[in-house]
């Protein structure tokens, strides 16, 4: 049994084969150096800081339990009560108390907060009077948004925090893909404003902490879910080729010249979108013709330290998003320090920060270099937060082609390609490119994919142990 790719979804789906049965022999390739993909982690002024996710939703479970079924679970921490921020029209604003991400639900915290111009405030209103939005295909977000609340939620509340999830465009993303509960009210309530404050009602007011992550971050899980899968881990071995064969499949690694051949009567492909594809080019084209439409964004994250003193005062908040028509080239800056309480007790001299760099479109921006990157992030957090004089450490880790983006029709996309994998026995395929770029959808995905294939290897099991058939005397 093969997995190819080990960020967390590939290295999941071995935990979860390794659980299916014992006797399973499970091998994990991936082309890069490390495993983990995103989840890394490393020092920055002695103090571990995650490079990329920092966090997992607490309310969707499955990256939560896979961290306690792992031995993690006394090291999961939650971020402390300090609340996000927007900077637009220049300064910082509190999100709106209510919204669901970003769509206000309640008139006055919208107000209150600052974010909107007056004409912008004044134009969410109408949204309870306007003739239903009907929809019965998948549209972008901003295109149905817009047309019940106007430009300014889009730009100045929805955009953010999109960029945030997945740096990209709410003129291009999927309303269903990326707002199931806006998605599907919209075909049932006429007024968004009204939807939206039914789903904020009904979100639960005592459920605890909506993020976790670990005392020494996110990047620490990868290598514990390794180890407890019992798989192989081979890093540096990049596949190139994956043939179906008569008992199962083939797969080509290694360069060109000296190619290694691997035998699996099972493949998981737990690679994002185009490398996926390209494996599947051959014996499932559908689905990769499918996978190649699935479009990538990159980023930069560059993290800071700064001595305490630096700050004129402590930031009030756990971080801000920007919405792109500010026009600043940070889209998002996470005071780390305050944002996780257990970072602050591990160096309270310091202050550990992380700046967003990078959208979709944004590609001349993330070809500077690091030092430059480095100058940008130093002189947003001089202008927003008062920093004075030069951090003690810092980082630049960039993700190139790192988010998927789920563009209008995604769904159906992914369906589609489901749809062709399914003609293959004993394939599957997982990660961030289908149901969701956070953790625990990621974990999900795994586990459905290892389950498909157990199933396969279950039922060719019984085949083999059952009676041949055409063995008895045929002649005559």
């Amino acid at each position: 049994m093969v997995v190819v790719g080990a960020g967390i979804a590939g290295l999941a789906a071995a935990w979860h084969l390794r659980r299916g049965g014992e006797d399973i022999r499970v091998t994990v390739l991936d082309g890069a150096g490390r495993i983990g993909g995103k989840l890394h982690a490393s020092e920055v002024a002695g103090v571990p800081v995650d490079a990329g996710a920092e966090a997992m939703l607490v309310r969707r479970p499955e990256g939560k339990d896979l961290a306690r079924m792992v031995g993690l679970g006394d090291e999961l921490r939650h971020p402390g009560d300090a609340q996000a921020a927007v900077l637009t029209r220049g300064a910082l604003r509190p999100m709106p108390r209510g919204q669901v991400m970003g769509v206000p639900s309640d008139l006055a915290a919208l107000a209150s907060s600052g974010v909107l111009t007056p004409g912008g405030l004044a134009r969410v209103p109408m949204d309870q009077i306007l003739p239903a939005t009907l929809i019965t295909t998948d549209v972008s977000v901003a295109a149905y948004i817009r047309a019940r609340m106007g430009g300014e939620v889009v730009d100045r509340l929805v955009e953010p925090i999109l960029g945030g999830v997945y740096a990209g465009r709410a003129e291009a993303l999927s309303l269903d893909a990326t707002m199931p509960r806006i998605a599907a009210a919209a075909r049932t309530e006429r007024s968004l404003l009204a939807a939206t404050k039914k789903i904020a009602d009904e979100a639960p007011k005592d459920a605890g902490p909506v993020f976790a992550t670990l005392r020494t971050g996110m990047g620490s899980l990868p290598e514990v879910v390794a180890a407890a899968s019992g798989a192989e881990i081979r890093t540096g071995v990049m596949v190139r080729e994956l043939r179906r064969t008569g008992h199962g499949w083939r797969l080509v690694a290694g360069p060109v010249p000296d190619p290694e051949i691997i035998e699996a009567d099972a493949v998981i492909l737990a690679t994002p979108g185009p490398a996926t594809g390209r494996l599947l080019a051959d014996e499932v084209p559908k689905a990769a013709a499918e996978l190649a439409r699935i479009e990538y964004a990159s980023m930069a994250v560059v993290t800071l330290a700064y001595p305490r003193a630096a700050f004129p005062a402590l930031p009030a908040g756990s971080g801000y998003l920007v919405p792109p028509v500010e026009g600043r080239p940070v889209k998002a800056a996470t005071f780390s320090s305050i944002k996780w309480p257990h970072l602050a007790e591990a160096d309270p001299d310091l202050i550990v920060l992380r700046c967003s760099i990078g959208r979709l479109g944004e590609e001349a921006l993330l070809q500077r270099d690091d030092a430059e990157l480095v100058a940008l992030a130093m002189a947003e957090t001089a202008e927003v937060a008062g920093v004075r004089g030069l951090p003690r450490d810092s980082r630049v880790t960039r993700w190139g082609g790192a988010l998927p983006q789920y563009n209008v029709g995604h769904l159906d996309r992914v369906a589609r390609i489901r749809a062709a994998v399914a003609s293959q026995p004993g394939l599957a395929l997982c990660g961030a490119a289908y149901d969701g770029v956070g953790i625990p959808a990621c974990v999900a995905t795994a586990r459905t994919a290892a389950a498909r294939v157990l199933e396969h290897l279950r039922l060719a099991g019984e085949r083999s142990d059952s009676p041949a058939r055409g063995t008895g005397d045929s002649s005559g």
